[in-house]
């Protein structure tokens, strides 16, 4: 399986697969941890809070996800 670099956009929306990754194609995630330690994060307040675009689709903004983290001094 070859090594794929994920990278955020500068500016935008981004969904859940590309932060936390999709284990059933095997593609990682920006950040290290699961989908439960996100929501987890968030409903705690230690990570961007979500924008809700429509009843069926969340996201979070691009620019707020690189400033969490360049906090946690990781790279996007």
């Amino acid at each position: 399986m070859q090594n794929q670099i994920i990278t955020l956009p500068q500016t935008g929306y981004v969904r859940l697969p590309l932060l936390v990754g999709d284990t059933k194609s095997g593609i990682p995630g920006v950040l290290p941890f699961s989908a439960s330690t996100l929501w987890r994060r968030v409903r705690l307040g230690t990570f961007p809070a979500p924008v809700k675009l429509s009843e069926r689709v969340t996201c979070w903004r691009a620019e707020a996800v690189r400033q969490w983290l360049d906090e946690q001094g990781q790279t996007a």
